[in-house]
Parts: C-alpha cells; sequence; structure tokens
C-alpha cells in the first residue's frame, strides 16, 4: 500500500540555475522563495524590465486597433 503523503513530499533537486538578473548560483527547489530569483530585490528588477518595456516578446508589430474596445450594435 502506498502512503499518500509520498506523493507530496518534494526534495530540492540536485542542481543549480543562475539567477536570471544577477546570475547568482541557486539550488532550484520548491522552498526557495523566489526562483528562479536568489531574492525578492532580483525579482523586483525583472518585473520593473518589463513594466518599462526594456523586455518584451518579439513578434510582428501590432495593430492599434487591437487594443481599442470593440463597438456592439446593442
Amino acid at each position: 500500500m502506498l502512503i499518500p503523503e509520498l506523493f507530496y513530499q518534494v526534495d530540492c533537486m540536485t542542481f543549480t540555475v543562475e539567477c536570471p538578473t544577477c546570475s547568482k548560483a541557486i539550488v532550484w527547489c520548491e522552498a526557495e522563495e523566489f526562483r528562479p530569483f536568489c531574492s525578492e530585490r532580483c525579482r523586483l528588477i525583472d518585473l520593473g524590465e518589463w513594466a518599462t518595456g526594456s523586455y518584451s516578446i518579439p513578434g510582428p508589430p501590432g495593430d492599434d486597433k487591437e487594443t481599442e474596445p470593440k463597438e456592439t450594435d446593442d
């Protein structure tokens, strides 16, 4: 018989990743609160880069009409 708790037990994996902001090595583990970042500071720096438009996802230019509300004939 299997004990259900075993399915929910998560141990830290045995590899490390680099923080995308500062390149500090961190253990990839569910216990790491800010993963993949090493700290809240690095997480907020990354968020700020997205918010200011420094980071973007490549693709075709958007059409301004897509952002305008659609008119309905109600």
